[in-house]
């Protein structure tokens, strides 16, 4: 095709995307066809080009993405309103193995870290405050606070509160997913010192929380149980902070290998051109950095509903494509045991951004992580056991699978966005734009545009000077959500709250 207004992204598409808005009556050239476009409609959203009959499904990027409700014609709007999913319950999957070579050679590319005691390297050396409980958040907020006043984070990179409000009234997976995610914190190599605050009398007891640390290093995590204080709680804390900020403060950063880099690899905001800019991007450094020996994590489970087999048959053992296969139907399950359908999943920003269904959505969403097998999957809350692509159990919301790629051992969290957000978690949030509105409207939450693939730039041009980014967040560049500030963490609840 020809016709620089639209792009079809795979040569069985029955749809283009406008590449930028585009008026009724307006003619497109497709496949040596004309297309005159018979209703107004938005940069990012499909057109049809070929008629079609109610319930024939509409392929994009090569696979369906549901099924059309009403005859349409070839120029049509194709929208939520006549596009529905063909998702519903769980499935059963077979294994058809596809064994995908990564031809990228091996740069020998190096970042400059903290390498910590047991060998884990960080990328950033900041003071953390975690409580065990929500009751004593303000409590740590102050240690934070007085402990950035007395020393102005000198030598440090940064001082924070990891706030959340779990801790008691949990029973069951809930009172475990939260003291994992905890622990996962305590122990991530960017913390070069960690007060582990507690009330006392919660469900997550203080010496059984610390005994799931196992043999950590007693010199940069200590506990502190404010009711066992005999008068004032915050200068108890500040005399450990003080200890723990001068043991930190002599830590510096060392060259190490890019195989030591672990990423996480995160969509929100998504529009329609997500799929075509900043998550091929994404794919392409993952495969990148896995072919460098380093690992990338991909997680929203319920974001690849419609894609799951394109991750099931590139899973290196048949072992993990159990795993995988577990973890969707799971997911599912969760969905239908709460009376929700499994394809109600596209936000209402998705939809005005182009995205239609939870397949489009999916398609879209998978191909932030390339090409590469997949080497392992994780449950929620588990820690990195295996180098290269893994898979990690969590949900869509933006906060709360985000803080799982950190609590797994991301030093990164690799976000793209057509709709835009500031927020960032525990580590370094790095967002990429899908579009070049969104990086000009909203550069102070930016890092990274991906919206020039659809001016004037190659793949090709943009993946060194991605990579160039990555690694200069990797040595000590902050993101945007970390000059701004925002930086919090969010845990994932499903049952009863006593």
């Amino acid at each position: 095709m020809n016709d620089k207004t639209v792009l079809k992204i795979n040569p069985a598409d029955a749809v283009v995307v406008c590449l930028q808005p585009l008026k009724k009556g307006t003619v497109i050239e497709v496949d040596g066809m004309s297309v005159t476009i018979h209703q107004d409609t938005p940069a990012g959203h499909k057109i049809l080009i070929k008629d079609v009959k109610a319930g024939e499904d509409i392929i994009k990027y090569g696979y369906p993405i549901g099924h059309v409700c009403q005859d349409m014609k070839a120029g049509d709007w194709v929208n939520e309103h006549q596009l529905k999913t063909n998702l519903s319950g769980t499935s059963e999957y077979s294994y058809h193995p596809v064994n995908q070579t990564l031809s990228i050679k091996d740069e020998k590319r190096t970042f400059k870290g903290y390498v910590r005691p047991n060998g884990d390297v960080g990328i950033r050396n900041e003071i953390w405050i975690v409580p065990t409980v929500g009751c004593v958040n303000g409590i740590a907020e102050q240690l934070a606070e007085n402990l950035r006043q007395e020393t102005k984070c000198e030598g440090i990179d940064a001082i924070w509160a990891w706030h959340h409000n779990y801790g008691c009234s949990q029973l069951s997976d809930d009172h475990e997913h939260t003291r994992k995610i905890l622990r996962d914190i305590c122990l991530h190599p960017h913390a070069g010192g960690v007060l582990v605050v507690s009330l006392g009398c919660e469900n997550n007891q203080p010496e059984d929380f610390m005994a799931m640390l196992g043999d950590y290093n007693k010199e940069r995590i200590q506990l502190l149980v404010t009711q066992r204080v005999e008068g004032d709680e915050i200068e108890a804390g500040m005399n450990i902070l003080r200890k723990l900020y001068n043991t930190a403060k002599q830590d510096h950063r060392d060259e190490v290998s890019i195989a030591k880099l672990r990423v996480g690899l995160k969509c929100g905001g998504s529009d329609g051109f997500s799929g075509i800019t900043a998550n091929p991007l994404v794919g392409e450094f993952s495969d990148w950095l896995v072919a460098q020996g380093g690992t990338s994590v991909l997680t929203e489970v319920p974001e690849m509903f419609g894609a799951e087999t394109m991750l099931m048959n590139r899973c290196l053992t048949s072992a993990l494509f159990d795993q995988t296969v577990s973890m969707i139907n799971n997911f599912k399950e969760y969905f239908l045991s709460h009376g929700e359908p499994v394809g109600e999943n596209p936000s209402p920003g998705n939809k005005a951004g182009g995205i239609s269904t939870l397949e489009e959505k999916a398609l879209g969403c998978v191909q932030k992580c390339g090409k590469a097998p997949v080497c392992g999957v994780m449950e929620y809350g588990d820690r990195l056991q295996h180098d290269g692509l893994n898979l990690l159990s969590a949900p869509g919301n933006d906060l709360v699978a985000a803080t799982a790629l950190a609590a797994c051992g991301c030093h990164i969290v690799l976000f793209t966005t057509g709709r835009g957000t500031p927020f960032g978690t525990f580590v370094p949030t790095m967002k990429i734009a899908t579009n070049p509105t969104l990086a000009k409207n909203k550069a102070h939450w930016v890092d990274f545009s991906a919206g020039s693939l659809i001016e004037d730039r190659t793949m090709s041009d943009l993946v060194p000077a991605f990579l160039d980014k990555v690694i200069s967040i990797a040595n000590g560049e902050e993101t945007r959500n970390e000059t701004n500030g925002y930086r919090e963490i969010s845990i994932f609840k499903n049952g009863v709250t006593l």
